[in-house]
């Protein structure tokens, strides 16, 4: 049976990481899971170089101490969102590290990392890039479960949208939700597979799910082909009151650059829902 015994969560400077942390100590509380934070952003001085009418030592220091600052701050929720009776968590912060192989690296003993969709309206995230989710995902190959920035219902995975394409990707963020799955309601399923293939498909993906214990029923539902794909599961996931989304991430690094397929830049840019995503 699939296990989820380890979970890391991402926190940084903004207020809205705390939807996140209960989020996780909710699943560890579920699942019998140990949970870790880690704090983790870029410093100030690297985030925002140039500051005007500072000198240079004035403004080190002033960066230096913002940091300081917003590390305070979010200790400080962090300690407020632990005192109830759900899992314990233990805090770590990412020091010298760059945030994105350091955080990577760190996800390597996690069973699965809970990180937050990128919400370019807050300035708290600053030292945050909007790439780091998918960057993480690639990284690390670890699945990562993204909250969106608006507020979700809770718990999570009662009803449950699996947006299922036979390819590795698709079945690393089935394998990696089955514990999520086993405590579903109601399973959705979606298929992108070429004609033809669709319901031998699905039949194969159902056997894998009961040996796995998963025993909601599952519903099959067509993926409009009008419009973008990312758009449609989306539509998809609102029509059937789905709570989660699972899928793959597709994407790959080019030199220095991150390029990411259509339907998981749509869903981490507009999501509405948390996504269980694996690369």
């Amino acid at each position: 049976m699939s296990t989820l015994r380890s979970i890391l969560v991402h926190l940084d400077p903004s207020p809205r990481s705390t939807r996140r942390l209960l989020l996780a100590r909710e699943l560890g509380a579920r699942h019998g899971a140990s949970v870790t934070a880690l704090y983790a952003s870029t410093p100030s001085a690297l985030s925002a170089p140039y500051v005007l009418d500072a000198g240079p030592g004035d403004l080190m220091a002033m960066l230096q101490q913002l940091d300081i600052d917003y590390r305070d701050a979010a200790r400080e929720r962090f300690d407020r969102a632990s005192v109830s009776d759900a899992a314990p968590v233990a805090w770590r912060e990412l020091e010298s590290e760059p945030l994105i192989p350091g955080f990577a690296t760190q996800a390597l003993w996690s069973d699965l990392m809970v990180l937050g969709q990128f919400d370019p309206s807050d300035p708290m995230t600053s030292g945050v890039s909007a790439d780091f989710v998918p960057s993480v995902l690639l990284a690390s190959g670890r699945p990562a479960l993204i909250v969106p920035f608006i507020d979700v219902r809770e718990p999570v995975g009662g009803q449950v949208l699996i947006a299922w394409k036979s390819t590795r990707e698709s079945a690393h963020a089935v394998s990696a939700a089955i514990p999520l799955l086993q405590r579903a309601h109601q399973i959705h399923l979606a298929l992108a597979d070429e004609p033809g293939t669709e319901r031998a498909h699905a039949d194969s993906l159902e056997a894998y799910l009961r040996r796995h214990d998963v025993h909601a029923p599952i519903q099959h539902h067509p993926l409009s082909s009008a419009g973008p794909a990312g758009d449609a599961l989306l539509s998809l996931a609102a029509d059937v009151g789905a709570d989660l989304l699972v899928m793959g991430c597709y994407g790959h690094s080019r030199a220095r650059e991150l390029v990411l397929g259509g339907a998981s830049r749509t869903v981490l840019r507009t999501m509405t829902l948390p996504v269980l995503m694996a690369h």
